[in-house]
């Protein structure tokens, strides 16, 4: 385990993380991540920690309000969020750590049918 580091897109709200060198991302088709082509890279809370820019994170709920979208108020990056997938994880977009883990692994997640297929994993 190393030390990642991680940003929204104007660098105001930072995150360093503990992940192995290669990791497994989620490709996700629910209505958000599709959109935003979101690469779910998951981490234990204890493993996670914002470095600076809290007061600028701003949260999105939608339909069950489970998951926690956090948006950088002045870029509007969204560059990890709790999901509703992994409770005791946040999901960290692999496209916004400087000097990613590599990828070893993509799953693809069928988030527009998430009731059935959070029962296969």
């Amino acid at each position: 385990m190393k030390d990642y580091f991680g940003s929204c897109h104007c660098g105001a709200i930072k995150f360093k993380f503990k992940s192995e060198d290669s990791v497994e991302v989620w490709n996700c088709n629910c209505s958000i991540c599709d959109m935003i082509s979101y690469q779910h890279l998951f981490v234990k809370h204890e493993l996670f920690e914002i470095i600076s820019g809290r007061e600028l994170i701003s949260e999105y709920n939608f339909e069950t309000g489970t998951a926690k979208h956090y948006f950088c108020k002045k870029c509007g990056v969204k560059s990890f969020y709790q999901p509703r997938s992994h409770p005791e994880m946040y999901s960290i977009n692999h496209k916004c750590v400087t000097n990613p883990p590599a990828i070893k692994e993509v799953v693809y997640f069928d988030g527009k049918n998430f009731e059935d297929s959070i029962k296969k994993i």
